[in-house]
C-alpha cells in the first residue's frame, strides 16, 4: 500500500507531474518527476527533518541564547556585564586568523604532474583572492570556535569571465540540522558520515528564478512555518544587539516583489544516490532535485576546534566560559551593590534624641537639634561586606577560564598581574604556542577538505577547449601572467593537497635554517662538495622564491643542456654525452627524469665518465684534443664532439 503523504496543517499541495531540463553528460535534456516520485522524497525528507529538528533542539536553543552573552545589549541598564567571553574568544580567535593555512598540490600520477602541481598552486593562491577566502575564514573559524562546528558548501561554480572560479557559501550554522548518528558532514573515510541533514534559508522569487537548477516556482505560497530555524536565528542576533524584530512586518511584502520564501536545502540519498533536495511551502513543494558527484562526498567541509571522539558537537569555547562569565557577571554586580551600600548606607537613629525624621534629609551646613547627648544618636545598619571577596573569586574564575582555553594575560595583550621572570615568560608562551598548533592542524582537515571540493569543481565545470584562466603570479621584479587551459590543472591521477600551518611552517623553516647554517660553513670547505646545491638550500632556508633563488643562481649551460636531454629521456630517447660536461649537475637533474630504460643507460654512462677521470687524469688536459675509450666499450669520447651514450 502506497504511503500517504503527510502534510503540515492547513496546507494543501496539488501535486503533477513536473517537467525540467536538466544537464547530464555536458548536455541539456528533458527530463520528467512524476507525481509518485514527488511523494516519496517529499515523504521521506519529512521522516528525516522530524527526526532531526527534535534531536537539534536542545543544543540550538543553548547557541541561540548564547548569542546574548557575546553581546548582550538587551541587559538592565544598571547591571554590569563581563567581558570573558569575548576577551577569551577575540585572543584564540586572532591567533588562530592569523596563521594563515597554506595549501600545496602534491602529484601522484608520475611525470607530467609537475607541471600540473605548479598550476595548480598558483591557481589555488589566485583563486584564494577571488574567492575571499580570508573574509570566508573568518567567519567560518568564527562559527567554529562559537557553535563547535562551522560549515561551508562547495557547489556553485562561477563561469564569469572575469572570475571563472569555484563559490564558497558559509552555512548558518545555527540553522543547520543534521543526522544524530553523524559524527562529521563526510567522516573519516566514509565512517561516521551524515546520512542527511539540512538548513532552512530565504530567497525571492527572482533570486529563484535567476538561477537554472530550480523549477516549479509558481507553486511557493506566501506561507512560512510557525517554527522557523531562520527566522529564529535572525531574531536571536538582533535581540543580542538591543534591536526589535521586524521579520513579521515583512509578509507585508508582494510574492513577486521582493517578499522571502522559506525553503528547506536538504541532503538525502534517494536509492543509493546522493540528492540535494530543495522544498517550499512548508517542505510540500519541491523545486530543486540534484544528483551530487562530488567522488562520493557531500559537498560541504565542515571545522571544529576542540572536536571530541564520536561526537558531532565537539567544545566551543562558550562550553568551556559561559559559567564564569555568568558567575563573575553576579559577582561584580553584588560587589558594586555593596560598594554603593558603604557609600550610601542606611542608618538607625534615636527617635527618643531625634525628634523630627525630616532632620537626617542630607543639606549642606546643615544643624540638626538633638535631645540629649550626640554619640549614638545615630549609626549605619551592619552589613556583610561581599565586595572585599569578590577579587579572590574573580582571579579563580579568570584563571580557570585561561588554563581551559590557553588564554593567559599575555597572550591576551595585556601586562600579567603577577610579575614573571623573561624566562618564565617564554615558557609560557611556547607552551601556548603548541596548545593553538594543535588547533591549527584540526583546521587543516577541514582546510583540506575545502581545497579537494575546489579541484573536484574545477574537474565538473571546467570545459575542455573551451574554458581558459588568465592567473596573475607575483614574481620577483613583475607580475607573470599564465594562461591556463583544463589540461593544464586537471591531472590524469587526482592530487593530494597538503596543508601547513603559516606559523608552523616558519618555525620549522628557522629552525632548519640555525642547524643547517654551521653545517654548510663546514662542507663548503671540500671542492668536491656541490657548493651550488648547498647554496640554493640556504636561499631557499632565508624564504626566498623558487623565482628568486633563479634570478640570483640563474641556470648553468649544464643545467639547461641536462634539462633539454630529460625531454629526450621521457620520449625513451638516448641523448649524447660531451667530455666537458659536469656530470655531477647531469645526475642532479637527470634524477627529475623519468627512470626508463634509456635514463637508467644515461645515467650510468655519465657515472663511468666520472670514474674515467677519477682513475685517468692524464686524459683530461684543458686542451686535450686527441680521444679516448671508455672501458669496455666502443664509443669513442672526444672533448667538444657529441658521441652516443653507451648502450
Amino acid at each position: 500500500m502506497a504511503t500517504k503523504t503527510r502534510l503540515p496543517s492547513k496546507i494543501i499541495s496539488a501535486f503533477k507531474d513536473i517537467d525540467r531540463d536538466i544537464i547530464r553528460n555536458g548536455k541539456e535534456i528533458s527530463n520528467t518527476i512524476d507525481v509518485k516520485t514527488q511523494q516519496r522524497i517529499i515523504n521521506q525528507v519529512e521522516t528525516e527533518y522530524d527526526l532531526c529538528i527534535s534531536h537539534n533542539e536542545a543544543k540550538r536553543t543553548i547557541n541561540l541564547a548564547r548569542l546574548k552573552l557575546y553581546n548582550n545589549q538587551r541587559r538592565d541598564s544598571k547591571a554590569v556585564g563581563d567581558p570573558l567571553l569575548f576577551t577569551v574568544f577575540n585572543t584564540i580567535h586572532a591567533s588562530l586568523y592569523e596563521d594563515r593555512l597554506n595549501a600545496g598540490w602534491e602529484g601522484r600520477g608520475g611525470q607530467g604532474d609537475e607541471d600540473v602541481e605548479d598550476n595548480l598552486n598558483a591557481l589555488s593562491k589566485f583563486d584564494y583572492d577571488v574567492m575571499q577566502k580570508n573574509k570566508l575564514d573568518y567567519f567560518w573559524n568564527w562559527d567554529a570556535e562559537f557553535f563547535g562546528r562551522g560549515l561551508v558548501l562547495m557547489m556553485e561554480f562561477n563561469r564569469e569571465v572575469n572570475k571563472m572560479s569555484p563559490i564558497p557559501e558559509l552555512i548558518d550554522a545555527i540553522t543547520f540540522i543534521r543526522d544524530p548518528r553523524a559524527t562529521s558532514v563526510n567522516g573519516i573515510n566514509g565512517k561516521g558520515a551524515m546520512r542527511f541533514g539540512g538548513w532552512e534559508v530565504g530567497a525571492s522569487y527572482y533570486e529563484l528564478k535567476g538561477m537554472r537548477a530550480y523549477f516549479n516556482l509558481s507553486s511557493l505560497r506566501k506561507d512560512k512555518d510557525i517554527k522557523s530555524l531562520l527566522d529564529e536565528a535572525r531574531s536571536a542576533r538582533r535581540l543580542a544587539q538591543g534591536l526589535e524584530d521586524f521579520y513579521p512586518k515583512e509578509e507585508s511584502l508582494g510574492k513577486f516583489d521582493n517578499y522571502e520564501f522559506r525553503l528547506i536545502n536538504w541532503f538525502t540519498t534517494i536509492k543509493g544516490e546522493k540528492y540535494l533536495v530543495t522544498l517550499g511551502n512548508r517542505r510540500t513543494s519541491i523545486i530543486r532535485l540534484l544528483k551530487l558527484d562530488y567522488n562520493g562526498w557531500w559537498p560541504m567541509a565542515d571545522r571544529t576546534i576542540y572536536p571530541m571522539s564520536n561526537d558531532w558537537d565537539s567544545v566551543s569555547i562558550p562550553d568551556l566560559t559561559e559559567d564564569k562569565q555568568r558567575a563573575k557577571a553576579v559577582l561584580l554586580n553584588l560587589g558594586l551593590m555593596s560598594a554603593k551600600s558603604d557609600v550610601i548606607p542606611s542608618y538607625l537613629y534615636d527617635q527618643t534624641r531625634i525628634k523630627n525624621k525630616n532632620d537626617l534629609n542630607f543639606k549642606v551646613n546643615k544643624f540638626i537639634g538633638v535631645d540629649g547627648r550626640v554619640d549614638n544618636a545615630i549609626m549605619a545598619v551592619q552589613k556583610s561586606t561581599a565586595h572585599q571577596y569578590v577579587n579572590l573569586i574573580t582571579e579563580i574564575l579568570d584563571a580557570a577560564a585561561q588554563r581551559a582555553t590557553a588564554t593567559p594575560e599575555i597572550q591576551q595583550g595585556i601586562q600579567p598581574t603577577k610579575e614573571r621572570t623573561l624566562g618564565e615568560l617564554e615558557l609560557v608562551s611556547s607552551k601556548v604556542d603548541t596548545r593553538y598548533s594543535m588547533s591549527a592542524k584540526v583546521y587543516g582537515w577541514s582546510e583540506r577538505d575545502f581545497w579537494l571540493l575546489w579541484y573536484v569543481l574545477y574537474k565538473k565545470h571546467f570545459k575542455d577547449e573551451i574554458d581558459e584562466k588568465i592567473v596573475r603570479i607575483r614574481g620577483a621584479m613583475t607580475p607573470v601572467f599564465r594562461p591556463l587551459k583544463r589540461e593544464n590543472i586537471i591531472a590524469m591521477v587526482d592530487p593530494d593537497v597538503r596543508i601547513e600551518s603559516r606559523v608552523v611552517s616558519e618555525a620549522k623553516r628557522l629552525q632548519k635554517q640555525r642547524s643547517f647554517d654551521p653545517f654548510a660553513a663546514v662542507v663548503l670547505q671540500d671542492p668536491d662538495n656541490n657548493k651550488r646545491f648547498v647554496q640554493k638550500f640556504m636561499a631557499k632556508l632565508r624564504g626566498l622564491t623558487k623565482e628568486e633563488i633563479t634570478l640570483i643562481f640563474p641556470p648553468t649551460v649544464d643545467e639547461l643542456q641536462a634539462e633539454d636531454e630529460n625531454v629526450l629521456l621521457n620520449e625513451s630517447k638516448l641523448p649524447e654525452i660531451k667530455v666537458t660536461d659536469d656530470h655531477k649537475t647531469h645526475l642532479e637533474i637527470h634524477a627529475k627524469a623519468d627512470q626508463n630504460k634509456e635514463s637508467v643507460i644515461h645515467i650510468r654512462a655519465h657515472k663511468k665518465q666520472m670514474i674515467v677521470r677519477r682513475d685517468r687524469p692524464d686524459l683530461f688536459p684543458p686542451d686535450q684534443t686527441p680521444g679516448f675509450q671508455l672501458p669496455g666499450q666502443g664509443q669513442q669520447v672526444r672533448p667538444q664532439q657529441l658521441t652516443p651514450a653507451t648502450r
